[in-house]
């Protein structure tokens, strides 16, 4: 009978709202119940059993980075259910972001490779719209992109989407020797800073001299943040940041900063214009609006509150092992790429009779799950800043268990 089955989801809604009633249904039933009433808290992932663990590693891709704000994603359930035109939407953000970030213009993108793609097409191709189609075929266009050799590396792939061919060099004056009618731009990598022998400020400065627009690799360079206004203040003509990492926005999200024009140019070789090299990178309006709020919060927050909170929970993880022969704790910060406090945590193999690998091993294997910073070999480095409130302690009894054996 027709008339019976709203009558019937309401009561399935009704039931399994009540504590205790989802308990009493088998587990396959009342996921599957879940599932016809949209149920808001439905936890997919451990439907699907995935392991899921305590970040005590960083903010890497494979390990999903960071984790949203609730002010982020309540932005975004809000922004899912509204349409609106995504042009004037990204018109709009990337306004409020450029203001946020000291900027003359932004772009959301969907993650930094996105960013160094786009921005890289924007580069070469301009807003000429045959040769946005024509990419990434680059016959007739600039198409040589001047790179340090130590700054070689994986995430430029993204950069030779677009057609292009890098040119390696070691010394500035190879690098103005390089220099001719094929040069499109120069490419530098900031966690490679300390690796060159020309570092980002005398960088962008030699593509100043010569009219080559620069772009700077600065994905996992917030926190401080003052980078988001260091490089295009040092001269670089479009800066990258990654969406997911220290900003906290969403994962599928990253930041194109810089020059107006270049901003405007890799607008017009990204989603939604088709036959355009970044239209495989879609930005929807939830991601453009997360992004946006994400980086008010970055700005606005009490950062020397946020440090000393990192370094209270490195010292209370510090606290669980120290009694623990042979074992010493030092706190660091990275010079160059996820510049925060990490514990770094020591001990004579022999005495413990575990290597950084088994411990590591035993964190992932334990319950909770908990990942450290991966390829730890020689010790263990432990990082605080995508924990939630209370897992540092987690951490701590956890890790001392496992050195005591």
């Amino acid at each position: 009978m027709n008339w019976l089955k709203p009558h019937r989801r309401s009561i399935l809604r009704s039931l399994a709202a009540l504590p205790g009633v989802g308990a009493l249904m088998p587990a396959t039933a009342s996921a599957a119940a879940a599932a016809r009433i949209g149920a808001v808290d439905r936890d997919v992932i451990s439907e699907l059993g995935v392991r899921t663990f305590i970040n005590a590693a960083g903010t890497y891709t494979s390990l999903t980075a960071s984790l949203m704000p609730r002010e982020v994603w309540n932005a975004m359930t809000v922004a899912s259910r509204k349409y609106a035109p995504l042009q004037d939407l990204h018109d709009a953000v990337g306004a409020r972001i450029a203001e946020l970030t000291k900027s003359e213009a932004a772009l959301v993108s969907a993650g930094a490779a996105s960013a160094l793609a786009i921005g890289t097409a924007g580069v070469i191709a301009g807003t000429d719209r045959e040769k946005i189609e024509q990419l990434p075929d680059t016959r007739g266009m600039k198409n040589e992109v001047i790179v340090q050799k130590s700054h070689r590396n994986g995430y430029d792939h993204a950069v030779r989407n677009a057609g292009i061919r890098m040119i390696e060099v070691e010394t500035a004056e190879e690098l103005e020797s390089a220099i001719h009618s094929r040069t499109a731009m120069m490419f530098f990598l900031q966690s490679a800073n300390d690796t060159g022998q020309i570092g980002y400020e005398e960088f962008a400065k030699l593509g100043k001299k010569h009219n080559i627009p620069t772009m700077i690799d600065a994905a996992a360079d917030l926190p401080p943040v003052e980078n988001f206004w260091k490089f295009t203040k040092a001269g670089f003509d479009l800066a990258i940041f990654s969406g997911g990492k220290g900003i906290k926005g969403p994962q599928s999200a990253g930041l194109l900063l810089g020059r107006k024009d270049l901003i405007e140019a890799g607008r017009q070789n990204s989603s939604p214009n088709s036959n355009s090299l970044g239209r495989i990178s879609k930005v929807n309006k939830e991601e453009l609006v997360g992004m946006m709020v994400a980086v008010e919060m970055f700005v606005n927050r009490d950062h020397a509150a946020v440090w000393k909170d990192w370094e209270d929970q490195c010292n209370r993880i510090a606290g669980y092992v120290k009694s623990v022969k042979g074992v010493t704790t030092e706190i660091k910060v990275p010079e160059l790429a996820n510049m925060v406090p990490h514990l770094h945590v020591n001990w004579d193999h022999a005495t413990v009779g575990k290597t950084p690998k088994d411990v590591v091993k035993e964190l992932r294997e334990g319950n909770p799950s908990i990942e450290v910073r991966p390829g730890s070999t020689e010790e263990l480095v432990v990082a605080v800043w995508m924990m939630q409130p209370g897992q540092d302690r987690i951490v701590g009894q956890r890790l001392g268990q496992v050195l005591k054996g």
